[in-house]
Parts: structure tokens; sequence; C-alpha cells
């Protein structure tokens, strides 16, 4: 069986399909794109969507882009070129901290950005970029090279999980409630009408289950990370 090819993506800028007086280019493609996404969200986009907001037959999309793979691609690319990086003067646990707020940040920035990442595999220059800069984190702050691909995951899966559930609990609030403040006050008396001999801390932490600060909470996750992985820096 031949085996899939698989080639880095560039940020070309082909230029050969012009819709009135502006160059159809793939620039333009993945900025509308990027719109689309946020207005119907990634199981609705398509390129035939895309066409549509840029006034162009689907067809004229394909000269600059594959498909809709390579689309996904292309996106989580454009969206990682958002980073912004901390100084590398500042201490390698304060660097990381930096770095996973901003990947958060950039993940909320756009909708589904959690699972355009988790459904593509880093292809693109701006995404490799990326991940060869937290490594380059990884190797100054001391970690063995067997263990700074792990130790890389292991922090991107926090972002995105963490992400996810943040994302996923404000959708139900909209679609369900008026506003978070609503939603929490229901399941707070939701918890508090437990049965109390089955439940007693679920029913005494409900004020802190129901009424998430996210930003404390994705601080204290990231720097219990970061203290298990400077514990387990000094052991190698």
């Amino acid at each position: 069986m031949a085996r899939r090819r698989i080639y880095i993506l560039s940020d070309g800028q082909n230029e050969g399909i012009s819709s009135g007086h502006v160059p159809l280019g793939r620039e333009r493609i993945l900025g509308t794109a990027l719109e689309v996404l946020n207005e119907v969200g990634l199981k609705d986009l398509s390129m035939k969507k895309i066409a549509d907001k840029l006034q162009v037959k689907t067809a004229s999309l394909y000269y600059h882009v594959k498909d809709k793979e390579e689309l996904m691609q292309l996106l989580s690319d454009r969206i990682s070129r958002g980073m912004v990086w901390p100084e590398r003067s500042l201490d390698w646990k304060e660097q990381i901290v930096q770095w996973a707020e901003q990947f958060r940040l950039v993940l909320l920035s756009h909708r589904d950005a959690v699972e355009l990442f988790t459904q593509t595999i880093a292809r693109g220059m701006d995404r490799l970029t990326q991940i060869e800069k937290l490594y380059e984190l990884l190797v100054s702050a001391g970690f063995a090279d067997s263990h700074i691909p792990w130790t890389a995951s292991l922090l991107k899966n926090y972002v995105l999980g963490f992400v996810a559930e943040n994302v996923q609990l404000m959708a139900i609030a909209r679609g369900q409630f008026t506003s978070s403040e609503e939603m929490s006050e229901q399941y707070e008396q939701f918890y508090r009408q437990l049965p109390e001999e089955k439940f007693p801390n679920m029913i005494r932490l409900a004020p802190y289950t129901t009424r998430p600060d996210w930003e404390k909470e994705f601080q204290f996750g990231v720097r219990v990370l970061i203290d298990g992985l400077a514990d387990k820096r000094k052991q190698e």
C-alpha cells in the first residue's frame, strides 16, 4: 500500500484568481474562513459558505486550498500566529505561565479553536514555530531531551482541556439560561437539595463548584503542573 505523503504547509500567497479588483489569495480566503468559523462553527464551516461570503464560485477556492482538511490545517496555523511569547529574560516558570495564558487567549479568540487544534496535526510553519519555541524554553530550563515532548504535551493538553470545559459551560449558559449567574444559582440550589448523608462534600463545596473563577483556577492548575515538573527536572 502506498504511503500517504505529508507535506509542510506553506503560507503561500497565490494570487491566480481574482474577485473584482481584489485578488483571491490564500490569506484572503483564510481571513474570510475565520469570519465564517466564528459565525457558524466548525461543524457547519464549508467551502461553499466561504465562497458565498467572498462572492466567488466554490471552485475558485480549490486553486488555493485543496479541501476542508487542508483548510482546517491552515486555520490552526493562522490562529497560532496570534501567540505572543514571553520575554526570555524571565524565569522559565514564569515564561511557561505566560505561554499558557497566551495559548488560552488565542484559543478563546476563535469559535471551536480547540476542535481545530485537536483534530489536526501541526504542519504549518506558524504552528510548528510555536512548538519549536516551547521546546526551546524547556531545553533552556534543563529538562531531559526524552522528556521535553512529554512535558510540552502535558502543558498543551491542560490548556486545551481547560478551554474546552470553559467554552462548553459558557455555551450551556447561553443556550439554557439567561446568564451565567442564573445557571450558577440554579445548580447551587440543585446541589443543596441533595441528600446530605450521601453528598456532604458536594453540598458544602457547591458555592465553589457552581461559581468558578476561571482566571484563578487556570493559574492554579498551571502552577501546580509547573511545580510538579520542577521536581521532576531536579531528579534528572
